[in-house]
Parts: C-alpha cells; structure tokens; sequence
C-alpha cells in the first residue's frame, strides 16, 4: 500500500486483536457463551464504532435460500439474541447473515479477496474476515468517495464487483455443500474499530478504478433533466406484474424491474433508484445492494438503449429472471 493512505482513527489506528472486544460493556459475562459469540459480538462494536445503528438479519439455508428475515434489528438486540441465534443456526445448518445499516460514512465490502488481493487493502480495511480456507472479506470506511465510488473501489482492487453489502456473521459456521462436512467458521482476522480513509488516498494507493463513461452520463444527464421529487408507486408496480412462472404470485423481479425503469425515466439516478428499491422491495432486502444496483443498472441500459445513447456490452437479460450472481452467498 502506498504511503498517501492514512487511516484516520479516534484511538490512533491501533489494531485490536481478533479475541478482545473493543467495547467492554458485558461485564465480563461474555466468555460463558464461547468463542463464536465473542467474535460476533466484537463484529458488531467494530460496525457500531463507523455510525451503524442496525442490521438487516437473514438466515440461509446450505443451498442459499432464505430461511428467515428480520429487518432493522437493533445493535443491542442482535447483541441479545445472538447465543440462541448461533445455537439455532448450528442445530438447522444455517447461516447467519447481516447487512449494516446507517453507517456516517460509506462501507464498502470488498469479497472473495485472495492473498495478493489481500495485502492491497489490509492497511484500508476497518475488518477483515476470513470465510473459507484461502478466501477473505474486507470492510473499507470511506469519506468523501462520491457516487458510484464503491462500484469503482471494488474494481480497482480486484474484489468481486457483484458483493451485495451483506456479510456473514463472524463466529457462525459457513454452511455450503461443497464444505461438508468440515464446514468452516467465520473468523475475524483484523478488526480497527473506528478506522477511516478518503476517497483520495485510496486512488492515490492504486485501489481504484477510472470512472465509468456510461455512469457518469447517466448521472450528468439525470441532473439535467430531473422533473419532480416524486417516486413511481412501487406497490402499483407489483400489483400491475405477470405472474411468476409457475405461480399465481406477482413476479417480483418484473416488478423491481419496471419501478427502476419509471424512476430514472423520472429523473431519479441509478444510484438513488438502487438505493429506494432496497427500502421499497422485499426481494432486494433479501437479495442485498448489488442486486438492487444491477436492477437498476440494466433498467438504465434499456432507457438508454430506448433513446440510443448506449449500446450495450452484453446480451440483454431476462428482467424476470435477473442474472445467475443475484444469489449471492457472502463468501
């Protein structure tokens, strides 16, 4: 890492190791519930330290699928509830998965990072997790980015670009098939609570892409012709949608689809519309932020292709369907 990244800490950068908790507001009772409690506790002040104020909670089975969903859970309730959550999750196999909410400045998760990809961000991220044996999750606090800034730091460093901002819970046990049966455990690796850096000394450190020509139109053009502050109903556009395939129920990703088309053919950005499809939609809560950013994105491309400003790189996709990497698994 270059020498320009500064990390900006309220208690001087120092690191804590992965066992201590950096809040110690338990009373030293902690220690009864073991190891994978105390790890999923300290995740959570690490988070709470950078302005988190709650957590959007998902339970997953070994394939993926949803098993439950709790959003906007409190900081102090998920801290109450996490020894019986743990202890459910080993007995059904599930995993538990969080997705930060409220943060004071950006958090961007940079996943699936090797060794080399690794290094490159270590002296940036507020956390690291590893998930698997070889495979690690980054944490980066950033200010002053500017939109799109998390799409280009994810590139930059070589993460992968389709991370939905969700992330399992260190502590719990990684249920995928292809583990069994030495399933392995999240584990924190480094945790700096409070620890920040701009958008600038990231770029300066080579861990950023160039912007994207098609985004910065967009948000230029979104600027220029924005009409009123009012959004699309998107119960109207779920109400309105064909049925799913092989169901009676609305297709949900039509109807995701069409909200972010008649948002942006409102003026509102890609960036804004990704942003209100996670608060309008329950299939992008579970699905997490970069399922909500490529609906958007590809209702974009077919506004642009409309009106033959943009042609694109890549067949078009079903919008009922949605691409392959919509379920992601965190790692």
């Amino acid at each position: 890492m270059g020498e320009g990244l500064q990390n900006h800490t309220e208690d001087g950068g120092r690191q804590r190791p992965a066992g201590a908790s950096p809040c110690d507001h338990r009373g030293g009772n902690g220690g009864k519930h073991g190891r994978g409690v105390e790890q999923a506790w300290q995740m959570l002040d690490v988070f709470d330290s950078l302005g988190v104020h709650s957590y959007d909670l998902t339970r997953t089975d070994m394939d993926g699928y949803p098993r439950g969903y709790g959003g906007a859970q409190s900081s102090e309730a998920l801290r109450r509830w996490m020894p019986g959550l743990m202890r459910s999750a080993n007995e059904y196999r599930h995993n538990l998965i969080v997705r930060p909410r409220g943060g004071s400045v950006e958090l961007v998760q940079l996943d699936d990072l090797g060794g080399d990809g690794l290094e490159r961000v270590r002296q940036a991220a507020f956390l690291i997790l590893t998930t698997s044996r070889g495979n690690h999750q980054a944490w980066v606090a950033v200010g002053g980015g500017g939109a799109d800034f998390a799409r280009r730091l994810r590139q930059g460093s070589g993460a992968d670009r389709s991370a939905s901002g969700a992330t399992r819970v260190a502590g719990s046990v990684n249920f995928k098939r292809r583990y069994a049966p030495e399933f392995p455990t999240v584990q924190i690796l480094e945790a700096t609570p409070r620890r920040m850096v701009t958008g600038g000394e990231l770029e300066a450190a080579g861990l950023v892409a160039a912007p994207d020509a098609h985004w910065v139109t967009r948000a230029a053009g979104a600027g220029a012709s924005r009409r009123a502050k009012a959004w699309p109903s998107y119960e109207r556009c779920l109400q309105n949608a064909p049925p799913a395939h092989h169901s009676q129920r609305p297709d949900v990703s039509r109807a995701d689809f069409t909200f972010c088309l008649l948002a942006m053919d409102w003026g509102w950005s890609v960036e804004e519309t990704g942003e209100r499809l996670l608060e309008k939609s329950r299939k992008a809560r579970e699905n997490g932020e970069g399922y909500a950013r490529r609906t958007a994105q590809r209702a974009a491309e077919a506004l642009d292709r409309r009106s033959g400003r943009f042609e694109s790189r890549k067949p078009q996709e079903d919008p009922r369907r949605g691409p392959a990497s919509d379920r992601k698994d965190h790692g």
